[in-house]
């Protein structure tokens, strides 16, 4: 195959005889590589073939079949319009089916990136749908200080999409005593920590902040996971004393122990321009519908008490 045939990750589901939110999955997991053109998630041809060389190995989702170059190369016939959705939570992969299914114009596609690169990308033009969860230290407040800094000039709505704990990530046993955030003054702590710009590393960053405290006595500070996963794995493996994340991930790993300090809101952002307006409403509709809600609800460590709330407009 040669190195210039690139495919969409509606071709790739397609080819796998699997869904895009499959496809979706396995790029975050990093087992399928995959970059953006404007709006698009491409896979290259070599990465693909490489994913199917692994595949063989091991249990995969589905098995490629042998399909000439000359077909696999053909573009993608379809009127749809493109919808990116920002962030890495499960919530958002929900909210993509259920757009897919009741938007059937359109195709959502997902980039996970973090809260402050989601905003940046929509001042960009490039997303449509992002999601934050960013802690102004000095306010108190998520979400609207960065967005009324960062989206100045826009018209915008702010919904809510789940709310939920974060805190700290800690050794079985919590053998370093750590309770809260003026714990982390304690000299010699190994920090397993998130990305620039992630909802996470802010957090962690304005605590630090707001309590004198140098991030230069933190081993570690400048390593980076990126994902809450990653971090609570760091902590679970010993390599670190402590992460900061929510709750759900802590649920997922084993060897971690969580403590609850604060209640963040995941909150979505749209702009209200003439081209959304044919969505935006629908999208609104499903973020309040009892359907959805009723798919969030089973899942660990969610708030929905604000869910499809607007919480601002302009």
């Amino acid at each position: 195959m040669t190195t210039d045939i690139s495919y969409t990750t509606e071709e790739i589901s397609k080819l796998l005889k699997i869904s895009k939110l499959t496809v979706y999955d396995l790029i975050k997991k990093g087992e399928l590589s995959a970059y953006r053109v404007g709006k698009q998630m491409r896979v290259d041809a070599s990465d693909l073939e490489a994913y199917k060389i692994r595949a063989k190995g091991g249990k995969v989702y589905a098995s490629m079949p042998d399909i000439p170059v000359q077909q696999l190369t053909q573009p993608a016939q379809s009127s749809k319009k493109d919808i990116v959705i920002t962030g890495q939570d499960v919530s958002l992969d929900i909210l993509s089916k259920h757009i897919e299914r009741k938007l059937t114009s359109y195709r959502p596609l997902r980039s996970y990136v973090g809260s402050l690169d989601s905003l940046i990308s929509m001042y960009k033009g490039e997303s449509d749908i992002v999601s934050t969860h960013l802690l102004d230290g000095d306010t108190g407040q998520y979400n609207l200080p960065y967005i009324r800094r960062l989206l100045t000039g826009n018209s915008y709505v702010v919904i809510n999409l789940v709310s939920r704990m974060a805190g700290l990530y800690v050794q079985q046993g919590n053998p370093k005593q750590l309770q809260g955030w003026d714990d982390l003054k304690q000299p010699g702590l190994r920090v397993s920590n998130r990305e620039k710009g992630s909802g996470a590393r802010v957090l962690l960053d304005e605590q630090l902040r707001l309590r004198g405290i140098s991030p230069r006595i933190l081993s570690g500070y400048g390593q980076e996971e990126s994902n809450h996963m990653g971090v609570a794995g760091k902590v679970a493996s010993g390599e670190a004393d402590f992460g900061v994340g929510i709750e759900k991930a802590a649920s997922m790993v084993g060897g971690v122990t969580f403590i609850p300090l604060i209640q963040e809101r995941y909150d979505l952002v749209m702009l209200k321009k003439p081209e959304n307006a044919e969505w935006l409403e629908s999208i609104i509709a499903i973020l309040q519908s009892d359907v959805f809600h009723n798919e969030l609800r089973p899942i660990q460590g969610y708030d929905l008490s604000q869910t499809g709330q607007i919480l601002f407009e302009n």
